[in-house]
This record gives C-alpha cells, sequence and structure tokens, in this order.
C-alpha cells in the first residue's frame, strides 16, 4: 500500500463514513492498537452488510473502504485504541491516467483526451466492481 494512516489514540473512534478519496473498489488494511476489552468495545461496524465485528488489538482486517459505509464502537473510559491504515490514494491513478499531471494541467493541454478520460471515467466503478467475486464464483 502507498499509503499510511497512523491514528493515535487515546480513544480512537470513527464515525459512520466512506473513505471516498481512496482508490474506488481497492482494499485497506486496517490494524487495532492498544489495550481494550475487545468484547466490550472496538468492534468494526460494516453498515452496508448489516455486520458488527469484534476487532481486537493487534488484529488486521482487509475491506474495500471507499465502497463500505463503516464505523467503529466507543471503548471504555481508561482503555487505550489507536489504528493503523493502509491504502491507494484516489489521485495516485488519477494523476497517471492525467499523463501524470494535474487534471487540470491535462484538461488546458490535452481538452480532447480529458474529455476521453471523463467519459471512461463515468463507468470506471463497473471495471472495479468486476474484480469481486461472486456467490457463484467461490
Amino acid at each position: 500500500f502507498p499509503c499510511i494512516t497512523f491514528n493515535f489514540g487515546p480513544q480512537v473512534r470513527t464515525f459512520k463514513h466512506r473513505d471516498t478519496m481512496n482508490l474506488a473498489g481497492g482494499w485497506c488494511a486496517v490494524s487495532a492498537l492498544g489495550t481494550f476489552d475487545h468484547k466490550q468495545g472496538g468492534h468494526i461496524v460494516l453498515w452496508d452488510t448489516k455486520l458488527v465485528v469484534e476487532f481486537p488489538a493487534g488484529s488486521t482486517i482487509l475491506i474495500p473502504l471507499s465502497a463500505m459505509m463503516h464505523s467503529n464502537v466507543s471503548i471504555r473510559e481508561g482503555e487505550t485504541r489507536a489504528s493503523f491504515t493502509q491504502y491507494v490514494a484516489g489521485g495516485i491513478f488519477r494523476w497517471v491516467d492525467n499523463g501524470c499531471q494535474r487534471q487540470a494541467d491535462f484538461q488546458h493541454i490535452d481538452p480532447d483526451g480529458y474529455r476521453q478520460r471523463m467519459e471512461e471515467r463515468r463507468n470506471s466503478w463497473k471495471k472495479g466492481l468486476s474484480m469481486y467475486s461472486t456467490l457463484d464464483e467461490l
């Protein structure tokens, strides 16, 4: 993963969200750190799948955070929780798709290429979705 984020405690918690600036369809590795009772708190909530998962310190989970709504359950007073997240920023792929230049520069320098790229991006979610297995394939 080219990008990382450390969320230092003392009691890291996220509210319900999607990481929309990450690569659409890309996977993220989230590691829980700290000293807390994972039976009482620190769970990861995957809203789209209606799952609440115990997430003890030292655990790592792979999730497509840009596609899945997620959050964490708070921990108890006196406990500590931090997290370490590895991911791919979508901007890295946009930069490469734009010929290693800013989108505004690409649009100015090559208007036709820019329009073509924007048209391709309209359906890029389908490419990302096609990389996931279906139940029939498992």
